[in-house]
């Protein structure tokens, strides 16, 4: 696949880098590309970066930087045994845990929600950062959803991080995921509290709240391209209206003249 030429490979992490110095140079630096790929496309194009994954990992399977890309770029494009594959081929070059709960997503994905419970329930996960503690919460809850337990999701959700003040880069998705939870419940009034919160806590936008609270405020929104739609329905039906006329006008003219020669026939 074509490598952009502003794109040379010196735009990856480091420790990815270090990882590649295992590799004959030339190959390190084609591998390197495909990477910094796959991360430029991975949210906006996720089916390019999960071609570019493939040649980064037809060039280097052995590497485990490369088999997490891949990873990740099959869990964009919904291909979650094969993600769940490379996660694990990865982990077992590593040995770390990073990658312990979006795996377990990988399991709600195949449609084994008590999997990712159990996963959620594992050892591995008091070994995680705080990050990825509230990332297997998140995931822990969407199971609990994924199995009708609506209630339980919501108690899942409810800890320190979710009562903290402090705005943290996860503060966003989990008071929106309890917000999401507590609407599902019914509780509008809590849900509409919650999605104000994370408005306030999501900063870069990572989330819809600010449009599902608008929702529940019964706010409308008008797209600007569908405001244009009347105007050209107007315009449209204005040249019909001139069209209708000018035939009406024309037959009406025709059947003055066909009167005159019915006329002109009976003075004969």
């Amino acid at each position: 696949m074509p490598i952009p030429e502003d794109v040379t490979g010196e735009e990856i992490d480091k420790d990815v880098r270090q990882e590649l110095q295992s590799l004959p140079k030339g190959l390190a630096e084609d591998v390197a590309k495909n990477l910094v790929m796959v991360a430029r496309l991975i949210d906006e194009d996720p089916e390019g970066a999960y071609g570019y994954s493939k040649v980064a990992l037809r060039l280097a399977s052995r590497v485990a930087a490369v088999r997490e890309a891949a990873g990740f770029a099959a869990y964009a494009n919904q291909k979650y045994s094969e993600a769940l594959a490379e996660f694990r081929a990865a982990r077992r070059m590593t040995g770390h845990v990073e990658l312990w709960p979006v795996m377990a997503d990988c399991e709600r994905g195949l449609g084994r929600p008590e999997k990712a419970l159990d996963m959620a329930g594992a050892p591995e996960v008091h070994k995680l950062d705080k990050a990825g503690q509230v990332e297997m919460r998140l995931v822990a809850a969407g199971a609990r959803r994924d199995m009708g337990q609506l209630d339980a999701a919501i108690v899942t959700l409810q800890s320190p991080e979710l009562a903290s003040n402090s705005v943290q880069p996860w503060t966003a998705r989990l008071r929106y995921a309890y917000a999401d939870a507590l609407l599902a419940a019914g509780r509008e009034s809590e849900a509409r509290e919650w999605f104000a919160k994370a408005v306030e806590s999501d900063k870069d936008g990572s989330t819809d709240a600010s449009d599902r609270l608008a929702e529940l405020d019964g706010v409308e929104f008008v797209d600007a391209f569908a405001e244009d739609e009347p105007e050209d329905e107007l315009e449209d039906e204005a040249e019909a209206d001139d069209a209708g006329v000018t035939e009406a006008a024309e037959k009406a003219v025709g059947d003055k003249e066909a009167e005159e020669v019915d006329e002109g026939d009976l003075k004969d």
